[in-house]
């Protein structure tokens, strides 16, 4: 008996031991990333620039996770994510009393608040079967829907799409309204727009999914539709992203944004551009600027990066990058752009202050990607410089 006390002590010991290392490192991390925060670290130039992607750097800036929460919470949810993705009868189980999220013609459902904002609707798989079966459906489309992830609570999050149904009787059942998702990115607040933006990118695949390229059979997804599969040529296929730069360029006192043709009257943006093949990122963003706007920059520092659904599933790795001011006349491609021009940073401050974009009959006015955007993170943190002394990437 007292050998089992014994033991069990020291095993209490141990766990002990273990749980001061790991706030010693979170707490030595947290003082890095606070370290990094007030005293930005200028990149080397370009041609010596793998410096500019510090793994540590990287990981503390990019994660949304506070630093004093404990791991063990998020671990748990991301392996239970994991299973619902391999186990097919587990998901199937945890659909009937997960989160479902609606879209139709993927535009998410939304809902109006007290408050007059916007806030994404989502019913539980038992509530929803019978609204469905009630609007016409065989009772198959539940099963159609696609797992997101997992909520703080630890419930399983799915969307749906439904625009089999008639639109107006979904709205009616479930009260709210299908709002089109470039929209919804100004109407949602915190993390509801990378939710809905997820939801929307994963329904698509599947969408134009259906079929293998290699034998041009149907491919089945599997109960989480994390993956679709054909039979014919044993091939799995996978939701993927293409890869993009955006880049905020500078000339240390002014930002040079730009704007395509197809963009809503006054909005401009960082400029961007998709990855060839064989390319390194900063070969991509070194090349976009070049063509777009005949400027050759001269420093990259890595910001962030962002899933973005648009055109159809973008990774977007956001960077800075400074030009010679004796060497910043801007030479538009206008294949490629409709205008491109320097920003001060009082055009900037005013533009950040229009919060969602102007009407028709509205005064003509310059404004910014909405705040989910990681152009418009770009955007603050270069204004956030400059107010701060602090020009250059």
């Amino acid at each position: 008996m007292m050998g089992r006390q014994r033991c069990e002590a020291e095993k209490q010991q141990q766990q002990k031991k273990k749980a001061v290392e790991v706030s010693s490192f979170f707490r030595c991390c947290f003082t890095y990333r606070q370290q990094n925060q007030s005293s930005p670290v200028r990149s080397s130039p370009v041609r010596s620039s793998p410096a500019m992607f510090r793994p540590l750097r990287i990981l503390l800036s990019a994660t949304k996770c506070p630093l004093s929460r404990c791991c063990s919470g998020y671990v748990s949810r991301m392996r239970y994510v994991n299973r619902l993705k391999e186990d097919d009868d587990a998901c199937a189980a945890a659909l009937q009393n997960g989160r479902i999220f609606l879209f139709h013609s993927l535009s998410p459902l939304l809902q109006h608040t007290d408050r007059g904002t916007f806030r994404t609707s989502a019913l539980t798989g038992s509530d929803l079967q019978p609204v469905l079966e009630n609007l016409g459906s065989d009772g198959s489309l539940l099963k159609e829907s696609v797992l997101i992830g997992c909520s703080e609570q630890n419930q399983a999050q799915f969307c749906l799409d439904v625009g089999e149904l008639d639109q107006a009787a979904v709205e009616e059942r479930c009260g709210g309204t299908f709002v089109d998702l470039r929209k919804a990115f100004f109407l949602l607040k915190g993390a509801e727009a990378p939710l809905v933006a997820k939801g929307q990118a994963l329904l698509r695949w599947h969408q134009t999914n259906g079929f293998c390229s290699a034998t041009g059979q149907p491919t089945q997804r599997n109960q989480a539709g994390s993956q679709r599969f054909c039979s014919s040529s044993s091939t799995t296929y996978y939701p993927q992203m293409s890869p993009v730069m955006i880049v905020l360029v500078s000339d240390g006192t002014r930002c040079l944004l730009g704007r395509q043709a197809s963009f809503p009257r006054g909005l401009y943006s960082a400029l961007a551009g998709f990855c060839n093949m064989g390319e390194t990122l900063e070969e991509t963003l070194r090349r976009e600027v070049a063509e777009e706007v005949g400027l050759e920059v001269q420093n990259i520092s890595y910001s962030s990066s962002q899933h973005w659904p648009f055109p159809h599933s973008s990774f977007m790795v956001a960077c800075h990058a400074s030009v010679s001011p004796a060497h910043c006349q801007v030479d538009v491609d206008h294949s490629e752009l409709e205008d491109a021009r320097w920003f001060s940073l009082d055009e900037i401050t005013c533009a950040l202050q229009v919060k969602a974009p102007p009407r028709r009959g509205d005064p003509p006015a310059i404004w910014l990607p909405p705040p989910h955007a990681v152009a418009n993170r770009l955007i603050r943190e270069w204004a956030d410089r400059q107010r701060h002394g602090k020009d250059g990437p």
